[in-house]
């Protein structure tokens, strides 16, 4: 019936996929849900309807979430900086698996673990700072 416009009903969508495939033998961490994340250029409750529908999913089914980011900055200027900064909404909803280029959101994406409380000490965000310098240097260098 084409994209559910609402978080209630992307999650009940989401239970009709845990019980498929929980049904067929996949167990639940298995199983991964895309909350369809859409353009805020063209629906600028895009962005909430899908976070909602993550922190639901997350919180009613306990399930991992997967979501192609660049999706929600089509057909805007300065479209990096919405995506990171709908990625940053999107890991403390709970997203699990971003589809996003890791050459551009490495360092970003472990900044946003850090502040989220998921890298306590830092280390994840200080070894991935160093060893980006490191890459940066050698083709300085």
């Amino acid at each position: 019936n084409g994209i559910p416009g609402t978080p209630e009903e992307r999650l009940r969508v989401s239970e009709k996929i845990l019980n498929r495939a929980t049904g067929m033998g996949i167990p639940p961490e298995d199983v991964i849900i895309d909350p369809l994340v859409m353009s805020v250029g063209s629906d600028s409750r895009a962005a909430r309807v899908t976070l909602k529908t993550i922190e639901l999913v997350r919180e009613k089914l306990g399930l991992n979430i997967s979501l192609g980011a660049s999706n929600v900055s089509h057909g805007l200027p300065e479209r990096p900086l919405v995506n990171q900064a709908f990625l940053a909404l999107a890991m403390g909803a709970g997203a699990t698996c971003m589809i996003t280029d890791p050459s551009k959101a490495t360092l970003f994406l472990r900044a946003a673990d850090l502040l989220l409380g998921h890298d306590p000490d830092g280390m994840g965000y200080i070894k991935t700072f160093r060893k980006m310098q490191r890459l940066e240097a050698q083709k300085t260098g």
